[in-house]
């Protein structure tokens, strides 16, 4: 069974960067952020194949957001700046075997392994 852990959220101001750290255990090619902001529904926020490189990204976070892999390491990252208030939320990341790139953020109830969550808080 998939483990993962999430690390690195926090308070900023607006326009401030913070990076998010995922630590996975055993290793998944496919892996991904969400987010959930209480009373809405999780959403898509980035995902990577790690069998090629591919990344994909919600119109949301486009040009702000960076997701990665380490080289040799079961750790996924999300690099955000430029943040904003509505980037407010609880941040997730998870795997999958099945679904990768964008069939992971548009399939999120089918995915199998989730992280316990960070919150961001971002403040105007």
């Amino acid at each position: 069974q998939v483990q993962l852990v999430e690390s690195g959220g926090g308070s900023v101001e607006s326009g401030g960067s913070l990076r998010l750290s995922c630590a996975a255990a055993p290793y998944i090619s496919c892996m991904g952020w969400f987010r959930e902001v209480q009373g809405n529904e999780r959403e898509g926020v980035a995902a990577i194949d790690d069998s090629d490189g591919e990344t994909v990204y919600a119109d949301a976070v486009k040009g702000r957001f960076t997701i990665s892999r380490a080289n040799g390491e079961n750790t996924l990252f999300l690099d955000m700046s430029n943040l904003r208030p509505d980037d407010t939320a609880m941040y997730y990341c998870a795997t999958s075997q099945h679904f990768c790139g964008w069939g992971m953020l548009k399939n999120r109830r089918l995915l199998d392994a989730w992280g316990q969550g960070t919150l961001v808080t971002v403040s105007s």
